[in-house]
């Protein structure tokens, strides 16, 4: 079997597809993308193509660490998620080959399904109690949101209390049983991350998510030192060298490394195991389409320290076109109590409506997320 083609294909809301194909007839599907530089990992997707085609794409890890290291500059955002989504279409093409679910490959399922959360709220925290009911309606047992607007590096308690409304709004409107997971989105310097979290400890939070940036991980220890909610991070970070410094440093309880930017099914899985060894949950990063999210039930079936799923349905970035609309069966994501079943088919276990694609990639998007600035003209986290 030889790889003759790779096509992407930048479809509504903010998403990018790939499809490889083979002399076999059997096509791979990924989901390679960074939001909001949907056409730089395309040309970075061609670029690798180049080493690619008329390779067998069944020899996934000889193919991965060619494209990793054989460039010499490694790393980043661009290039991994370019691999991530070249990755989860070689093991889509070689479950399909063999009739088999990913996972199976992987050594087996640990699991039948696993827990997932609905994010409300938006990117500024608005009308949040209502939307965690709607969520709780729907069957979700656990919800996410931002916490907050932009925060200067020493900010008004005022924000920080219309922060803690929030919180205090939703646990009134669903009770004590619903996970709250609080994201700070890298919004929040060390400064006001201190006061924050030392503010939010009596909540009983699910977990706070990215207090600062990952380029502080240095702050981490002592911002768990503060707190009694676990602390997740890791959307920004690419590889299992970013993650060692995660795990070396410490604080950090829940890792959320996203198998469409840190290399695929591959290197998600090398991340997951480590994490193991430090006794830290995972956690998969997936805001994103339906090809991701397939790719991420693989990995939770079969990591045993995963223990709750990201997913983007109903996500206020899908405008004009949700989860569920390029897949041709709509149940392929089994919803039910809060908690969504693994796909069975074989290779990633969904079929895309390829037509459909086709169709949507002639609108294309340009989705960039917005500039914010302080009161005082200066560029602010978003």
């Amino acid at each position: 079997m030889k790889i003759t083609r790779l096509t992407t294909y930048q479809v509504p809301p903010r998403w990018l597809f790939l499809r490889i194909d083979t002399d076999a007839g059997v096509t791979g599907w990924g989901e390679p993308v960074v939001e909001g530089r949907a056409h730089t990992v395309a040309a970075a997707v061609e670029e690798l193509a180049d080493y690619l085609v008329g390779k067998d794409p069944r020899h996934i890890e000889d193919h991965w660490s060619v494209l990793y290291r054989g460039g010499f500059y490694r790393g980043g955002p661009v290039l991994m998620s370019a691999i991530a989504g070249i990755d989860q279409a070689l093991w889509d093409i070689k479950g399909k080959d063999l009739g088999k679910p990913v996972h199976e490959l992987l050594g087996g399922p640990v699991r039948e399904r696993i827990r997932v959360y609905s994010w409300i709220g938006g990117d500024r925290p608005a009308d949040t109690a209502r939307a965690a009911q709607e969520a709780v309606a729907r069957g979700f047992t656990a919800v996410k949101m931002n916490a907050t607007e932009e925060l200067q590096y020493v900010d008004s308690h005022a924000k920080v209390e219309r922060v803690l409304e929030n919180v205090q709004a939703i646990r009134d409107a669903v009770g004590p049983d619903i996970g709250i997971g609080l994201d700070f989105h890298g919004r929040v310097h060390k400064p006001m991350a201190k006061v924050l979290m030392r503010e939010l400890a009596p909540y009983k939070l699910m977990f706070i998510e990215e207090p600062v940036l990952s380029d502080h991980l240095e702050a981490i220890p002592e911002l768990a030192a503060i707190s009694p909610a676990p602390i997740a991070l890791g959307e920004r970070l690419y590889s299992r060298y970013d993650f060692k410094r995660v795990l070396q440093t410490g604080g950090v309880d829940i890792i959320q490394p996203d198998p469409s930017h840190a290399g695929g099914i591959t290197e998600t899985r090398k991340i997951a195991a480590m994490a193991e060894a430090w006794d830290v949950a995972l956690a998969l990063h997936c805001p994103l389409g339906p090809i991701a999210l397939a790719a991420n039930l693989q990995l939770d079936a079969v990591c045993h320290n995963a223990f709750i799923q990201e997913q983007s349905l109903g996500i206020h970035y899908n405008a004009g076109n949700d989860l569920l609309d390029y897949v041709t069966d709509r149940k392929v994501f089994a919803y039910a109590d809060g908690y969504v079943g693994m796909p069975k088919g074989p290779g990633l276990g969904i079929e895309v409506n390829e037509a459909y694609v086709t169709e949507r990639a002639r609108v294309g998007h340009k989705w960039h997320n917005p500039v914010w600035r302080h009161a005082d003209g200066s560029v602010a986290e978003w």
